[in-house]
C-alpha cells in the first residue's frame, strides 16, 4: 500500500499517523487560565527535545471546528504548564480528562483528580503522577491552520518531581516501576513493562 499524504484529507492523514507512529508517550498537561481556573488534558504528540537547555514539546491540535483547545489558550495567557506522566494506575483518570468540557470548567474538579502545588509555576501538578515536569513556555510554533492544525508547544523544564516509589537500585527511575502507558491507534494503549536491551555499537 502506498499513501499519498499530499492528497489525503486532514482527518484521514491524522488517522494514518496515529495508527502508525507507535507507541506515543502521553503528556498529561495541567495549565491555569488568567482567571485562575485549572485545566488538565492528555496529548500523545509529545517528546523530549534536548537537554541544553532541558526542553520538551507537546502538540495540542485544533479541534474539528478549527478552534484552539483550552490548553493552548491557557498557555498563551499564563505561559507555564506541568507535564505529568501517566502510569497504568492513572489510565482511567487520564482518559476521563480527554472529555471536551465547557471552557472554564476544571477537569481536576470534574473528575476528582487530586492535585498538588507546583514549586516554580502556577498550574498545579497531578499529585499521584510518578513524574511531573514543571515548565516555562519557550515558544509556540503554529503549523497549518483550521481543523487539526498544530500548536507545537515547547517548554523549558524548570523542576521535575519524581516519586521515590519508582526509583531503582541505580538511583534512576525503574521502567517497570513507572509502568507508564503509551497511546496506540484508536482506543488502544500499551504498557511499558515489556522491555529488552541492546548495547549500542
Amino acid at each position: 500500500m502506498r499513501l499519498d499524504f499530499t492528497s489525503l484529507p486532514p482527518r484521514d492523514a491524522y488517522s494514518w499517523m496515529i495508527s502508525t507512529i507507535l507507541p506515543r508517550p502521553i503528556a498529561w498537561v495541567s495549565t491555569i487560565s488568567a482567571e485562575g481556573i485549572t485545566n488538565l488534558a492528555p496529548f500523545s504528540f509529545f517528546q523530549g527535545v534536548c537537554a541544553n537547555p532541558p526542553t520538551l514539546m507537546f502538540v495540542p491540535v485544533n479541534t474539528r471546528n478549527g478552534a484552539k483547545k483550552d490548553t493552548t489558550r491557557n498557555i498563551e495567557a499564563v505561559p507555564e504548564f506541568v507535564v505529568n506522566l501517566v502510569p497504568f494506575a492513572l489510565a482511567e483518570a487520564m482518559n476521563a480528562t480527554a472529555a471536551m468540557l465547557p471552557h472554564g470548567e476544571s477537569e481536576f474538579e470534574k473528575f476528582g483528580v487530586a492535585s498538588a502545588p507546583s514549586e516554580r509555576v502556577r498550574p498545579p501538578r497531578v499529585a499521584a503522577a510518578p513524574v511531573a515536569f514543571e515548565c516555562a513556555l519557550d515558544r509556540i510554533v503554529v503549523i497549518g491552520e483550521g481543523a487539526l492544525a498544530a500548536n507545537v508547544i515547547f517548554g523549558r523544564i524548570l523542576v521535575a518531581h519524581v516519586s521515590d516509589e519508582v526509583m531503582g537500585a541505580d538511583g534512576r527511575p525503574d521502567p517497570a516501576k513507572l509502568d507508564l502507558i503509551g497511546r496506540l491507534g484508536g482506543d488502544a494503549y500499551t504498557r511499558t513493562r515489556e522491555i529488552f536491551a541492546m548495547g549500542r555499537p
